[in-house]
């Protein structure tokens, strides 16, 4: 049972920089609040069918909470929201209108393998992780 105060970070688990994206949470998350998958799980397919989401949605991070999807822009603005200690300050940018921010950041995530690389496998979590990932 996810709690009403966790954030579930769905991602793509063949790219370089969603990898290094969940490995720069995981070393900020001093509360423990964020969770994660990859959208090429079981539970990540399960959560876009929930949502109304297309199962092939592997451009976009999705991040869940408070019985939410948020994709794109609003999606990173709500884990730096949840990271705290200083992060949180980042998310004046949602004054940005929304077609400016997730213009951004299509551009990044049409490009993320040609600029940060792809694995050939989803990233295996540690044992001491393995209860952050949803399966």
């Amino acid at each position: 049972m996810i709690q009403s105060n966790t954030v579930v970070v769905l991602f793509d688990g063949v790219c370089n920089l969603c990898n290094g994206t969940v490995q720069f949470i995981i070393k900020r998350d001093a509360k423990g609040v964020f969770r994660f998958a990859s959208l090429q799980s079981s539970y990540g397919q399960r959560q876009l069918k929930n949502f109304g989401l297309p199962s092939d949605t592997l451009y976009s991070i999705v991040v869940l909470h408070d019985g939410k999807a948020y994709q794109q822009s609003d999606a990173v603005l709500i884990i730096l929201k949840h990271l705290g200690r200083g992060w949180s300050w980042l998310t004046m940018f949602r004054i940005l209108p929304r077609f400016f921010r997730d213009a951004v950041y299509v551009f990044i995530a049409r490009n993320r393998y040609r600029f940060f690389g792809k694995k050939d496998q989803c990233m295996i979590p540690t044992p001491e992780l393995k209860s952050r990932f949803m399966e």
